[in-house]
């Protein structure tokens, strides 16, 4: 297995507590292959079936769902070591809610179904992952439909930058993505985010320069 492969599966939560060499020996005597995506290519459709387990080796894979007025409304970022659809792998329906485009190139590895319940059938450990990595997608779903439909606009901005704080391990925060995309992300209009952003700065909350945020007083989000 290709080295680059090999540290993209161990960055993997469905690989979690293997090292290098077992998860070779783990997948071993399993039929996979390595699939490449062109840049801006579809994925998936929505409404289209889950036909097999994918794993990210490289890029960044979007998922967007459709609103009833027709709005995209990005869901989720699929990165380097992340299962595909995990939740819908086994499930009676397998069919996907949401339609998933690449950003750059992107490379997965896959194996079919049968395949890859075999793997989860001969190693108890990776049974356990997969649970744990259900779960999660659960809790995660959970607190982004609480995001996207309850909040209001001040309070979705408020969140995000929280979130990001608290993954960057600082108070200044960099973005990673464009005003566009992030506002895509909460569907909301482009104009509506700029705008609870210039009111934050006004209030004292926050401070802008160009890509970077700093949170100067988070009880002035409220």
């Amino acid at each position: 297995m290709e080295t680059k492969t090999l540290e993209s599966l161990q960055k993997s939560p469905l690989f979690a507590g293997m090292s290098s060499v077992e998860i070779e020996i783990a997948l071993s005597g399993v039929n996979y292959q390595l699939v490449g995506y062109a840049p801006y290519d579809i994925y998936a459709l929505a409404g289209m079936s889950c036909q097999n387990a994918d794993i990210v080796v490289s890029g960044v894979l979007v998922c967007r769902m459709s609103s009833i007025s027709g709005k995209l409304v990005e869901v989720s970022r699929l990165r380097a070591g992340n299962l595909i659809a995990p939740a819908f792998l086994f499930g009676k329906d397998k069919t996907l809610p949401v339609s998933v485009e690449t950003e750059g190139e992107v490379s997965v590895l896959r194996m079919s179904l049968a395949t890859f319940e075999k793997l989860l059938r001969d190693n108890w450990l990776l049974t356990e992952n997969f649970i744990r990595i259900l779960s999660n997608t659960n809790a995660f779903l959970t607190k982004r439909l609480r995001v996207l439909s309850l909040l209001t606009v001040r309070e979705k901005v408020a969140w995000l930058l929280t979130e990001m704080a608290a993954e960057q391990g600082s108070t200044t925060i960099t973005l990673n993505r464009s005003r566009q995309q992030i506002a895509d992300s909460f569907g909301i209009q482009k104009f509506s985010l700029l705008r609870v952003l210039s009111a934050f700065q006004k209030e004292g909350a926050i401070r802008v320069a160009e890509r970077q945020i700093t949170i100067l007083d988070r009880s002035k989000m409220r």
